[in-house]
């Protein structure tokens, strides 16, 4: 392979969710600028492919955004500092290359694009995810026309006869946010107890009560349809089972099964990093992991005291990029300025 082929870099941030955009902004403050990693084929992380239009109520300074505003507000902030996006690629290798006073790394892909860089921000969430899929025969001929494991877009479940399956937020939050759209909506669960945050659940019981949604109990044994020339088949209804063994038939054209994601970290795995179930330990000072210059910022990361919320993961950004900093420019001192005060980080930003 020859250097036409390599690309030199300060710093690579795998994954472009809410925390390795902010990281974008923290290091860019301090002249260092990101390309950025994701599986995915857009921005935005799990904000933007499992709720985009999900309202989030804990962000600072906004009483309600959802999650694609969130990150249309992160991606027009980082615009001054100009990251270069590889979507649609996996790291597939992390080899050291320097030493842990100077460290590099070379980084390849899957697409066979290879980096040379001083830094690794990891901010991948929980790695490459997917949905857990219920054990329903045949489920596979119904996705993407009736059966749906995200909601991206809340118009296309307009009039919909909706049948949710799960016991947690995710569940919840969807049968309250879909319940004033659709024609009817029917939550399943296996029992009388739920995992969700007890408002939703209240919110819920509430709707039941008045006869403007259908709660049941049991699990979905088989599906019933017909086949769509050349799209799959479409939901006619559910065949379910209670915890007495009964069969019972919920009418719906479409199933929105929540029972989670799962978690892969992937190549993550073999990179020399100390896991702890499949999270990566960081101190509280930096967020570096055990190995010199790889940091790992955001759900990924483990510590005592950890809170898995956005915000959080903003904080560990904005300590993360300062010791970054000392690698890139080890010569270079680093004097910490205020954006409301420092004339030159205005100028970076294009506001002075």
């Amino acid at each position: 392979m020859t250097n036409d082929n390599i690309i030199e870099c300060d710093v690579v941030i795998i994954g472009a969710g809410p925390c390795g955009l902010f990281a974008v902004f923290e290091l860019g403050l301090l002249d260092i600028r990101a390309h950025l990693v994701d599986i995915l084929p857009k921005v935005g992380g799990q904000c933007a492919e499992l709720y985009p239009e999900k309202p989030i109520y804990d962000i600072p300074g906004f009483p309600v955004v959802t999650g694609q505003g969130l990150v249309d507000n992160l991606v027009e902030q980082i615009k001054p500092f100009g990251p270069t996006f590889h979507l649609n690629q996996m790291i597939e290798a992390l080899e050291p290359t320097g030493t842990p006073d100077a460290p590099r790394f070379r980084v390849t892909t899957d697409a066979g694009t290879v980096f040379e860089t001083k830094c690794v921000v990891v901010a991948a969430g929980g790695g490459s995810f997917q949905p857990k899929k219920p054990p329903i025969p045949g489920i596979e001929a119904y996705e993407n026309t009736s059966v749906f494991y995200a909601v991206r877009k809340m118009e296309a479940f307009r009039g919909r006869d909706i049948l949710i399956v799960g016991g947690g937020d995710s569940a919840l939050d969807w049968t309250l946010n879909l319940q004033p759209i659709a024609n009817r909506v029917t939550l399943m669960h296996r029992r009388d107890e739920f995992r969700a945050a007890p408002h939703s659940v209240e919110q819920m019981r509430a709707l039941v009560a008045s006869g403007a949604m259908d709660l049941r109990f049991g699990q979905v044994t088989g599906l019933e349809g017909a086949e769509i020339e050349g799209e799959g088949s479409a939901l006619s209804a559910a065949i379910c089972r209670d915890a007495a063994g009964e069969t019972f038939s919920i009418p719906c054209n479409t199933l929105l099964p929540f029972f989670g994601l799962t978690m892969k970290l992937g190549p993550i795995a073999n990179w020399g990093l100390n896991l702890n179930e499949n999270l990566i330990p960081a101190d509280t000072e930096k967020f570096e992991t055990n190995v010199p210059g790889i940091f790992a910022i955001g759900d990924i990361n483990t510590y005592p005291g950890k809170l898995k919320l956005i915000l959080s993961g903003f904080h560990e950004a904005a300590l993360a990029a300062q010791k970054v900093h000392r690698y890139v420019y080890p010569d270079k001192r680093l004097t910490f300025q205020y954006t409301t005060s420092s004339t030159s980080l205005q100028k970076k930003l294009g506001v002075a």
